[in-house]
């Protein structure tokens, strides 16, 4: 029989020489771990459709934060579910916020880790869509001014980096623009550049209670077959000021990772999201895959296809399984 010179299982045969060949790295400081805060004290309400995941008050936001800090974790992305809802979404850029106040508190008691924002209106909305509602749809335009508002109020209460998740046209520009012009011009911007209009995001739905009470965000979220689209939002974004741009969701979109990747210079994120997440905790409570294995398989995964961050409700336990502890 005659075999090839180059003989691939050569360098498979001892951990060390796979170790020394690995393509890709997958460490702590590529995880951000979001995070749900409600109003109250000591609250720690379990997601029933995320198992690990929980809504947590600002003194057990704190705790958590400190926690992810002391993993080596480098950033937590905040989401505020507030007490009462209204159609403008007042309480997205109150600054006495449920966002607003934990992210002060972090920032006075935790030392040593980034605290990224959500900038949506859908969970402070009682319609629960992204924007303003006029005549039974999202206004694009009247509703660009109350994201730049909710994202300079997010900086004033101490964030180190915006996230503008709503897909509204133009508001990275707008929100850059009402940083810069209030002094926050070193603030950076993560959009959510590719954000397809997923049926992966019910657990987070869930959990963040932001599902539309009518209709649904095909209107301004992605439609999931569209490829080139996605390059084009992205450049938008890199236009208006965007410094990282992401793709979310992240495993039915891997192409799309490499796509933009492979397209522009800047940071991409990928978000790792809350179906994502559930389907693996069922599967693993069924028995049926190991769930670490397959844990750090899809993070891998996302890496590879050319993501430099991910955010995963996996943060935690990838940074533990990292440190192998």
């Amino acid at each position: 029989m005659q075999f090839p010179d180059y003989r691939p299982r050569r360098l498979r045969k001892h951990d060390m020489f796979r170790r020394m060949i690995r393509e890709t790295v997958l460490g702590t400081d590529d995880l951000i771990m979001p995070l749900f805060a409600v109003d109250g004290k000591n609250v720690r309400n379990p997601v029933p459709s995320m198992p690990g995941q929980f809504q947590l008050s600002v003194d057990n936001i704190v705790k958590e934060a400190r926690e992810a800090r002391d993993l080596g974790i480098p950033a937590i992305m905040l989401f505020g579910i507030p007490g009462k809802k209204d159609p403008l979404g007042t309480q997205a850029y109150a600054r006495d916020g449920i966002t607003q106040r934990a992210a002060r508190s972090i920032k006075e008691k935790v030392d040593g880790i980034a605290v990224i924002t959500d900038v949506c209106l859908c969970q402070y909305t009682d319609h629960g869509h992204c924007g303003m509602v006029e005549k039974g749809e999202v206004d694009n335009d009247a509703t660009l001014d109350l994201l730049a508002r909710t994202a300079l109020s997010h900086a004033a209460s101490g964030a180190d980096m915006v996230a503008p998740s709503d897909m509204m046209d133009g508001r990275v520009g707008i929100i850059r623009e009402m940083l810069d012009e209030e002094g926050y011009n070193t603030i950076p911007i993560m959009a959510y550049s590719a954000k397809y209009c997923s049926a992966y995001y019910g657990p987070f739905r869930d959990a963040a209670h932001s599902a539309p009470q009518f209709g649904d965000r095909r209107s301004y979220q992605m439609d999931p077959a569209n490829a080139m689209e996605a390059i084009r939002e992205a450049g938008l974004d890199v236009t208006e000021g965007a410094d990282i741009i992401m793709v979310k969701p992240a495993l039915p979109y891997l192409d799309i990772i490499y796509r933009l990747r492979e397209e522009f210079d800047l940071p991409v994120a990928a978000y790792n999201v809350s179906g994502e997440y559930a389907m693996i905790k069922a599967a693993e409570k069924m028995g049926w895959i190991d769930g670490k294995k397959v844990m750090m398989e899809t993070l891998t995964s996302i890496k590879r296809a050319g993501a430099d961050m991910i955010l995963t409700y996996f943060a935690a336990e990838a940074a533990k399984e990292l440190r192998g502890s």
